[in-house]
């Protein structure tokens, strides 16, 4: 699709874009305030910092043979975001072709493009492999989301449920988990891209406890690292909510105030996981002194 598209409508990939530059080229640039290019960067650091956050994918380390496995992977994965190349140039191909896709309708550039082309046997085709390719990584998304509700929200609150009945939770909320997420996307304003976005803006606020962790002596407290991660996820929720605007709010940072809202939360989220450790840490060791004495 990545390559026949750009061929079948427009006589190639660099005429394809050419005739967008010519017609429509606000697609092939960054805009001066907004999406502009401090948040272009910002957004590429939060997600590859981020990457190894995400449950399901944290948990996937653990099943690595050795250390050098997991090192192997981490080279080699990158080359995967090759394959997203063509999903770009089928974007591109419907900018002009299907004229009628703005904002979130963008997220079906896929099917509508699909559609003008090609027979409905083929259409089918192109949609049973899109819910094949969504089922893997959404069956993970599920199940882990399932697992961590029941066993680090459920099993806290009610300790003496079993592992027997964790499990029978976890799949209990699995079309729950489902359900709710399907009604946050169709009812969201925001389109698939921007939620993806979001959520890496949510599991980021994870990174610093998780990076002070590896330290010999590590002076983070669980309060400290709880403090932190609260901070970030509510800058992060109240900056998203109200739909605030850091180059609005502090007009002399200028582009910078178009940064990523998950890398400001970050650092606050740094700062008051290191204020709140000190703090707590002090009060701690005091604590376990007299205790001794």
């Amino acid at each position: 699709m990545g390559l026949y598209l750009p061929f079948a409508l427009y006589g190639g990939i660099g005429e394809m874009f050419q005739q967008i530059n010519t017609e429509r080229p606000e697609f092939l640039s960054l805009p001066a305030e907004g999406q502009s290019v401090p948040w272009f960067i910002s957004t590429v650091l939060l997600t590859a910092v981020g990457f190894y956050m995400w449950p399901h994918t944290f948990g996937s380390v653990f099943s690595a043979q050795n250390a050098r496995t997991f090192r192997r992977n981490a080279i080699i994965m990158p080359l995967y975001q090759l394959i997203m190349l063509f999903a770009f140039f089928v974007g591109f191909a419907a900018i002009l072709s299907v004229p009628t896709l703005e904002g979130s309708e963008a997220d079906l550039s896929l099917l509508r493009v699909s559609l003008q082309q090609f027979d409905p046997w083929m259409v089918g085709l192109i949609g049973a492999a899109g819910l094949l390719t969504a089922l893997v990584p959404g069956s993970m998304l599920l199940m882990v989301s399932a697992t961590v509700l029941s066993k680090n929200v459920y099993r806290v609150v009610r300790p003496e449920t079993s592992e027997e009945q964790v499990g029978r939770l976890a799949k209990f909320l699995v079309p729950v988990v489902a359900l709710v997420a399907m009604v946050f996307t169709i009812t969201s304003a925001l389109d698939l891209v921007l939620l993806l976005l979001l959520g890496y803006a949510y599991v980021t606020q994870l990174l610093p406890a998780l990076l002070f962790s590896f330290m010999p002596n590590n002076f983070v407290t669980k309060w400290g690292a709880g403090a932190g991660i609260f901070v970030g996820v509510a800058i992060v929720t109240y900056l998203t909510v109200t739909e605030t605007q850091l180059r609005a709010v502090f007009p002399f940072l200028g582009s910078v105030g178009d940064t990523n809202v998950g890398i400001v939360a970050l650092l606050a989220n740094i700062v008051v996981l290191v204020v709140v450790s000190l703090a707590t840490r002090t009060s701690t060791v005091a604590g376990e002194a007299g205790q001794r004495a």
